[in-house]
């Protein structure tokens, strides 16, 4: 089974061959820690968690990277405008990222290293850069010289025309030319800042990820990815700065982006009350519905996020969810794996995911296995189909509940590195809105099983429209009654 993976420096799928065939290692730009992650923010997170989970079921050993940017002039801005102190907010900011992105299932990286903590190779760095002609000081500023190095544009396929009339570059009179970018700035003394060669300053934030993609992957590695946005100018500037400074014919060989993220039609923003933090969402959805709606959509395609998508997912799920409730005393088979068992398409998820992460195709056959598994007679198919589904849902991110606690829409607790993590569902909500624990829920069917017991059929169907307004769905089955939250 061939993986092929879009390049984007290709500008072409292709097969993916790792320099070292027993260790692939990725980075991903992760978050600037000033506030909280919105939904544009968890895509690349739960795209790159797909491509980790697929990795890792295929190869030896994975080493993925994820950075935390905590430097920054938009983290100084927050700071000036708050009053607080830099630290607090990026501590409390990079918390919260965790708690939610372990809420949309997405696994932790290897390594997360903070921007903060790399400041000694990153003024390494620059002193080889200038070393070797590829940079320049000026005004208390280090600057890379673009037109030193042949190879600029061709991420992005940007001429240096193109890169000055209408890309996103800072126009500064210090710059000998238009396109050159910030290495190091001078930091007064309310910014953070540290002693240096060029005086007391902090580094340019395309520097950061090149310092620290190179201390734990090495100069050259597999795949680099991250969102759209991040082509131009950040990768392309990381690739410049990083083949100039080690002498590389390439940084990563591959190089991954997602598509732009639209919610409800239109562009993200908060004058238009479409900005979705995924915090916020989760007071209304379960993080799994959440994960499940972002991967409806080929990573790099753009896609149109909105709440009914969640919704839809979210049924989904229930679905799935509910196949799994009623085969819950079936026991895993054991034996041979049954990734490769023939379902009714003999195609497995992690080969569907072979071709470029197509997820849509891969949540297609969950939907065949979902349908295979309501249909099995005995209790050996059903523990196959069970295991079968279990087993390419993982791949995905998906059913990594119990499907109880899914339906009763309990808290769960997920392992973020050494650190276990409470992380609250939407159900919470609902607890705090309507009062009903799940303790309060049982007793309530308790009394409608008596009342049916004693032909009150209008007490019965006052409790389950009671529940029912209250977003708890009463099944009744052989087995007794079951419930739900919707």
């Amino acid at each position: 089974m061939t993986l092929r993976l879009h390049n984007t420096l290709g500008r072409q799928k292709q097969p993916f061959e790792p320099i070292d065939k027993d260790h692939v290692r990725m980075y991903v730009c992760g978050p600037t820690v000033y506030d909280l992650a919105h939904i544009g923010n968890a895509r690349p997170v739960v795209v790159f968690d797909v491509l980790y989970r697929l990795l890792r079921a295929q190869y030896e050993r994975v080493t993925y990277v994820r950075n935390i940017t905590d430097v920054d002039d938009k983290i100084n801005a927050r700071a000036a405008e708050s009053g607080e102190d830099i630290r607090v907010i990026t501590e409390r900011t990079a918390d919260q990222y965790h708690q939610d992105m372990a809420a949309l299932n997405a696994l932790p990286p290897d390594q997360e290293p903070r921007a903060t903590d790399h400041i000694a190779e990153m003024i390494a760095m620059i002193e080889t850069l200038l070393a070797k002609k590829h940079a320049y000081e000026a005004d208390r500023h280090v600057l890379f010289a673009v037109s030193s190095w042949h190879g600029y544009g061709k991420l992005s396929g940007n001429s240096r025309d193109e890169i000055v009339a209408g890309a996103r570059v800072e126009i500064a009179p210090y710059k000998k030319d238009a396109a050159d970018f910030v290495l190091w700035k001078p930091s007064t003394g309310i910014e953070p800042g540290w002693d240096s060669p060029w005086g007391f300053g902090r580094p340019g934030w395309h520097l950061e990820c090149s310092a620290m993609s190179n201390k734990y992957l090495g100069r050259e590695f597999d795949i680099h990815g991250g969102g759209q946005d991040l082509i131009f100018p950040h990768h392309e500037n990381e690739i410049a700065q990083s083949r100039c400074c080690f002498g590389t014919d390439s940084m990563a060989r591959t190089w991954m982006h997602n598509g732009y993220v639209m919610v409800e039609g239109e562009k993200m923003s908060k004058s238009l009350g479409n900005f979705y933090t995924v915090n916020d969402l989760l007071k209304e959805f379960p993080g799994e519905a959440i994960r499940l709606a972002l991967l409806k959509t080929h990573y790099r395609q753009p896609m149109n996020f909105t709440k009914s998508g969640i919704a839809n997912a979210k049924k989904e799920l229930d679905k799935f969810y509910g196949a799994l409730r009623k085969v819950a005393d079936v026991p895993l088979i054991e034996g041979p794996d049954v990734e490769l068992f023939d379902g009714s398409d003999g195609t497995p998820v992690k080969v569907i995911l072979s071709d470029d992460l197509n997820t849509p195709r891969a949540i297609s056959y969950l939907h065949i296995l979902v349908g295979n598994l309501n249909r099995a007679k005995s209790k050996s198919e059903k523990a196959t189909y069970k295991e079968m589904l279990l087993d390419q849902a993982n791949l995905l991110g998906l059913l990594q509940q119990n499907p109880e606690d899914w339906f009763r829409g309990r808290d769960v607790i997920v392992q973020v590195g050494a650190e276990q993590l409470e992380i609250k569902t939407y159900a919470a909500t609902f607890r705090v809105t309507n009062g009903l624990a799940e303790a309060d829920i049982d007793d309530l069917i308790e009394q409608r099983t008596q009342a049916r017991a004693l032909k009150d059929f209008s007490e019965s169907d006052r409790i389950r429209d009671e529940l029912a307004e209250k977003g708890v769905v009463l099944e009744d089955g052989p087995g007794g009654t079951t419930w739900r939250r919707v």
